[in-house]
């Protein structure tokens, strides 16, 4: 039996994103966002509740400012007390994990969606695919930071404002620019 486009998504491999099940799968993330990112600020509550009824796994004590955007939701994992600033972006179509106690600033963009580098793949049909990202405990990630597919970063590092992550960094560290680079240790 083969796989579904839903299947071949979650498993890493090459999936079109345009098939029904998945699309309707966004459609019924942008109601839940739709509502999420237009509650009035003292109806924390339900903005917990939308976010429990999105995201994968959601720890305990987690803030998320609207306006947040994703593409399912359900592939974002997030650990106890993280605060996930104003205006976010998370294109989970791989798995998107965020380790307890880390803090996430204004305009953060986290990208495990990708796309074939062979261009007479990418046009043919459309395929895309996910790597998953991985942020420990700890970590802050800095205004305006991006995070590219497959990238790990380690427990205690944080990301300098406007940088571009397109590899792993290390824990207990330092790392800035475009592309992110590690400056230092942190003690």
């Amino acid at each position: 039996m083969s796989k579904s486009e839903k299947e071949k998504m979650l498993a890493g491999e090459l999936y079109l994103a345009n098939d029904p099940e998945l699309e309707k799968e966004r459609g019924r993330k942008l109601q839940i966002l739709y509502r999420f990112n237009n509650l009035r600020p003292e109806e924390y509550g339900e903005r917990e509740s939308l976010l429990q009824s999105l995201c994968g796994a959601l720890g305990k004590n987690v803030v998320v400012e609207p306006p947040f955007l994703c593409d399912y939701g359900y592939n974002v994992f997030l650990g106890d007390r993280v605060h996930i600033n104003y205006n976010c972006v998370f294109l989970d179509v791989g798995r998107i994990t965020i380790g307890d106690d880390t803090l996430i600033a204004p305009n953060v963009q986290l990208y495990s969606a990708t796309h074939p580098l062979d261009w007479r793949i990418r046009h043919a049909a459309g395929p895309e695919l996910g790597e998953p990202i991985t942020i420990g405990k700890d970590c802050w990630l800095g205004g305006g930071v991006i995070v590219c597919p497959g990238v790990s970063i380690g427990d205690r590092s944080v990301i300098g404002a406007g940088s571009v992550v397109t590899r792993d960094i290390p824990p207990g560290v330092l790392a800035v620019g475009n592309p992110c680079r590690v400056i230092r240790t942190l003690t």
